[in-house]
């Protein structure tokens, strides 16, 4: 049985794909560059936000980046939650492991005042033991920083521990912090992703994370 479960935000627990592209747009457009349909938004998200920025607009300096986080982040810190939704069966999950008395937390390449923001406006009585996200000092994932640090404020053995996600990022950064990988098929990344990381478990819905979090090894 699992102890602590390592939650991604973006593409497993929220549905965020309508906000990060229209906050996206809006900083391409307010520096007079074209916007993208966001159907093209799932292939440019999951590795931070500057990422996010050079994949946009692949043309623009470093300079130029960094005006557009700029607007990027002041148009999302005001529109974060107005077309993200959790995933069918994510609520209902998150309540069990509670109840369960199994840990939660979130580790996330969004910028970490947006990431806690958006945890507290959707799931505001989940006890999450840490939420953690892209911070100054930090590497993102897949370098597994974040994971080092929920286990730092959660103490819980490895074995015990497991990381979900919807891409190779997380699969990656699981594998790297040595704990247990479960790629979910929900998110923003296609299954063939997931399994050319070698995932170790792939699930198709919450009700299978509660299984692999409930089973004896």
């Amino acid at each position: 049985m699992k102890k602590l479960i390592i939650f991604d935000l973006d593409g497993t627990l929220l549905d965020t794909i309508a906000d990060l592209g229209t906050a996206c747009n809006h900083a391409l457009e307010s520096m007079g560059y074209h916007r993208h349909p966001l159907a093209a938004y799932p292939y440019m998200v999951g590795n931070g936000v500057r990422k996010l920025m050079e994949r946009a607009q692949p043309d623009a300096g470093p300079q130029e980046i960094d005006e557009l986080l700029v607007l990027f982040r002041n148009y999302y810190d005001e529109h974060c939650t107005d077309f993200t939704k959790p995933y069918e069966g994510i609520p209902q999950l998150l309540e069990q492991l509670t109840e369960k008395g199994i840990s939660i937390a979130v580790a996330t390449n969004k910028y970490e005042s947006a990431a806690r923001r958006i945890i507290g406006h959707f799931f505001p009585n989940i006890p999450f033991v840490a939420i953690l996200g892209q911070v100054d000092g930090r590497p993102v994932k897949p370098d597994p920083s974040i994971d080092f640090a929920v286990l730092l404020a959660h103490p819980t053995p490895k074995s015990e521990t497991m990381h979900v996600g919807d891409s190779a990022v997380d699969i990656e950064t699981a594998r790297r912090a040595c704990v247990d990988s479960v790629g979910v098929t929900w998110g923003f990344r296609p299954i063939t992703e997931l399994r050319k990381a070698y995932a170790d478990h792939i699930v198709s819905s919450p009700a299978d994370i509660l299984k692999l979090a409930l089973k004896n090894d």
